[in-house]
């Protein structure tokens, strides 16, 4: 989880609010004289998105998708858009984040309470249904194979940040911190004109890594620490799965933080690069660009884009070696 810090003191008192959402805790800092409807603006709009993209709700969009028997279906103007977003990075990450990978997902527990290991019979069943290729979308008309489940649920909160953020930003506001459970969103810098900081949580640890200092930007940060569990054996499972194989992505990457203008970009990279580990992730980061990167490895080491190479400052005491990634 990133967390947020404190800055430096303001005269300007913040509206701030906080829901629950999307399966998770969101918090909202912002400034502004039209801060409150902002605010009201932004919360209602959360909960629209919510109703249409939540998988186990039986009136979402989602839920329809996935329960159509391989007929096709309307969908917002939203959802397609988001639909289409998550394609498109599947095919640009080559299936690194694949949407259609809910099935195994399930079979391991991770979208519900009881958690186990599936069978490799039932994992290679389920990885026959898990292919973003095979699904059509034309304008809002939406066509799933039969069998065949789709979950945005790793670029869902990335994308309804952006759409706070452009709320905000309708309404005048320059300076707001957005938090949708650990997917954080800056518009613009704080009041005073000096960077937010945000804390970067060390992986597999309650402390903090360091501190990340940005302004009008999406950090998201991806590790298998936010959510696994543990068999008899003292094996750990977590729940970002490598849709190659249909288990916990063992990359030698222990998280993955990214840095972008977009808050959907920033959300799918975030996963799609822990999938592919160390040198893919730093491949693709030169092949496309339009983001920076800190990445943190199975040896603790940590690996710094140099865009935010003087924006990062590790914590006290922490002497973990950092490498700065020159493109």
């Amino acid at each position: 989880m990133t967390l947020v810090l404190s800055g430096c003191a303001t005269e300007i008192e913040p509206v701030e609010t906080s829901l629950f959402a999307m399966n998770t805790y969101m918090t909202f800092t912002v400034y502004g004289e039209n801060a409150q409807d902002a605010l009201d603006e932004s919360v209602e709009l959360i909960q629209t998105m919510e109703s249409r993209w939540a998988v186990t709700d039986d009136e979402s969009e989602i839920y329809r998708a996935n329960h159509s028997d391989g007929r096709p279906i309307s969908v917002s103007e939203e959802t397609a858009a988001l639909i289409s977003f998550a394609l498109d990075m599947a095919e640009k990450t080559e299936s690194a984040l694949d949407p259609t990978i809910y099935p195994v997902l399930s079979a391991w527990g991770f979208t519900t309470d009881s958690k186990q290991v599936p069978s490799q019979e039932q994992i290679d069943a389920l990885l026959e249904r898990v292919d973003y290729s095979e699904i059509q979308l034309d304008g809002t008309t939406l066509t799933m194979p039969k069998g065949m489940q789709l979950d945005l649920g790793a670029v869902g909160k990335g994308y309804t940040a952006d759409l706070v953020a452009e709320v905000l930003q309708t309404h005048g506001v320059q300076s707001a911190l957005i938090n949708l459970g650990g997917n954080i969103q800056a518009v613009g810098p704080r009041p005073d004109g000096s960077d937010w900081r945000i804390g970067i949580r060390a992986p597999w640890g309650e402390d903090n890594l360091g501190v990340l200092e940005i302004s009008d930007a999406a950090v998201v940060t991806s590790g298998g620490y936010e959510n696994y569990f543990e068999d008899k054996d003292g094996n750990i499972y977590w729940h970002i799965l490598d849709p190659s194989t249909g288990y916990p992505a063992n990359s030698g990457l222990q998280a993955v933080t990214i840095i972008g203008e977009e808050g959907r970009l920033c959300d799918a990279l975030s996963t799609a690069l822990f999938v592919m580990g160390t040198e893919q992730a730093e491949a693709y980061w030169r092949e496309n660009g339009g983001f920076d990167m800190l990445l943190v490895t199975d040896e603790n080491e940590i690996l710094l884009t140099e865009g935010i190479a003087d924006k990062f400052t590790l914590s006290d005491g922490r002497k973990e070696p950092v490498q700065v990634l020159v493109s």
